[in-house]
């Protein structure tokens, strides 16, 4: 392994991220520096940052060794609509972004690199755009600026993959995967844009520099978007292992009654939780995961449940309606929600709710069923309390 990647031992710098990046640094290129790249990768514990958490190097390694010309594909299409970390990455710090998509491009011998940003988000554009031009004729790909549309599941890698052959941005069956046959039925490479730019830092200064923040077993910095009942949201940059509470700085303006925790394909927790690590090792207790860790939190005067059968609405709408599960199932247990919500459900109605998402669970071509029966489970366990108060047509939060 080079100088570049192995021997660099400086005190971490802390936001990483999000701190001061220059981007006339160097990283091993050629076929020579593809496995020691990888293999630095595999050093760093690197997961994936967009949501599934697989581990970075085995998604390099397949690409690298298909033995066919690839292509690398930086999914900055954030549909996840309590998420920001990916758009303000991308306007903070395109040139880090870059940077290790053109390291994932040397590994995995890519000479094109498709960036793809959501419909709307123009001063992303406009800052991704000045990156690329800075560059052209010094890269060692060729870039392409895509936009796809501002839809949940349009940043699903076989959706993006689906939108970059001409089709629509919509999930497909798998296998093959994008690895197998992707963009120009070429093996690609998705990775979500802070896993390209923690990719652009290990390039630069190695997998032990990584490991100096965050836990043994999830080593690194992550970004976290928090909104809610919190007086100053935001992105942040923590290490993994951070408490929750610590994300939060102890500011909120009520008393927390729940977070929603990764998002809307994410779980309720109690405000007990917030002593946990963020972590998925820490978060398993809880039965949560880090996901696009998105942290709502939900003030007293807030209803849990109207606020889960306001997102199973929106996750209704915002079906691909290509199968039968999510078309049908999805719309009718966010109007099963919806009437519980508004209280004027019957009892049997729970039920109904519980059998829903068992029908819908694991039958699409995407996540998209799952992660609204996972949210509607977390509900009606965190929420028991208020579910029987609805019942009696009555709801704990003075707002509601």
């Amino acid at each position: 392994m080079s100088a570049n990647t192995a021997t660099l031992t400086a005190a971490p710098e802390f936001p990483r991220l999000l701190g001061r990046f220059d981007p006339l640094g160097t990283f091993p290129r050629g076929r020579r520096a593809r496995g020691e790249l990888i293999d630095a990768v595999a050093a760093s514990g690197l997961t994936g940052r967009g949501g599934a958490g697989f581990p970075t190097a085995i998604k390099l390694r397949a690409v690298a060794e298909s033995g066919r010309r690839a292509v690398v594909v930086a999914n900055g299409v954030e549909g996840e609509p309590p998420s920001a970390k990916d758009r303000f990455l991308l306007a903070q710090n395109p040139d880090l972004v870059l940077e290790g998509a053109l390291a994932a491009a040397a590994a995995v011998g890519a000479r094109d690199v498709i960036l793809t940003v959501a419909a709307g988000a123009e001063y992303v554009r406009v800052r991704t755009e000045a990156a690329i031009e800075a560059r052209r004729g010094t890269a060692q790909a060729r870039f392409h600026l895509v936009t796809a549309p501002d839809r949940f599941v349009a940043g699903e890698e076989s959706a993006l993959v689906q939108l970059l052959n001409g089709g629509p941005a919509k999930p497909t069956f798998v296998p093959p995967r994008p690895f197998e046959r992707g963009v120009d039925g070429r093996p690609t490479l998705v990775q979500n844009v802070e896993t390209l730019a923690n990719i652009g830092l290990i390039a630069r200064h190695g997998p032990e520099w990584f490991r100096e923040l965050g836990t043994v077993a999830e080593p690194g910095t992550v970004l976290v978007t928090v909104s809610g009942a919190v007086r100053k949201p935001g992105v942040h940059e923590v290490e993994l292992g951070t408490p929750l509470r610590h994300l939060l700085c102890g500011d909120v303006p009520s008393p927390v009654a729940a977070v929603l925790v990764a998002g809307y394909f994410g779980s309720w927790v109690g405000a007990r939780a917030l002593d946990l690590p963020l972590s998925e090792a820490g978060l398993r207790p809880a039965g949560a995961r880090l996901g696009a860790r998105a942290l709502v939190v939900l003030g007293a005067d807030t209803c849990g449940l109207v606020e889960t059968a306001r997102v199973l609405d929106y996750l209704a709408d915002e079906s691909a309606g290509q199968c039968g599960p999510c078309k049908f199932g999805l719309r009718a247990m966010a109007d099963a929600a919806l009437s519980l919500a508004s209280r004027e459900a019957q009892p049997w109605v729970v039920d109904r709710l519980r059998i829903l998402a068992g029908l819908v669970e694991g039958r699409g071509a995407c996540a998209h069923p799952d992660g609204a029966a996972g949210l509607l489970r977390s509900a009606l366990t965190l929420f028991g309390d208020e579910v029987d108060l609805h019942l009696r047509g009555h709801c704990s939060a003075a707002a509601a």
